[in-house]
């Protein structure tokens, strides 16, 4: 059986953060995963993004500014039916509340542990998985 490939769109204006998104999942987070990526580090360009290519999952950085990635999921949520799985990274747990509005599909907290982080990506690529 050969491994899946998946999109995963990593969001976020700082390039840190974006490599570290990136080293925190990996290439393979787990067994019939293969992970690629593509970045964006503005609001337009997540947008455009997601309407250019097929994404598998988008993972958005909560603390992006000026377009934060809660405020790109809700906006991504409200106007596509095929929105992709959504996962925010976020720096206050206070903000899960934000996270719950913005109809996200998951939360992870920074600094991101790979552990979590890997295992939460690969939970929601499972679930949403094409039949």
């Amino acid at each position: 059986m050969s491994d899946r490939l998946c999109t995963v769109l990593l969001y976020s204006n700082d390039l840190q953060v974006r490599d570290q998104m990136r080293l925190a999942i990996g290439t393979r987070p787990a067994p019939g995963l293969r992970l690629e990526f593509v970045d964006a580090s503005t609001y337009a360009e997540c947008i455009r993004l997601v309407d250019e290519y097929e994404i598998d999952l988008m993972l958005l950085d909560g603390e992006a500014n000026p377009g934060g990635g809660l405020g790109i999921a809700r906006q991504i949520k409200d106007d596509r039916d095929d929105a992709p799985p959504t996962c925010v990274v976020i720096a206050r747990a206070a903000d899960r509340w934000l996270a719950a509005y913005a109809e996200v599909d998951a939360t992870l907290m920074h600094p991101l542990d790979p552990v979590t982080t890997g295992a939460t990506v690969a939970e929601l690529l499972r679930a949403h998985a094409p039949a």
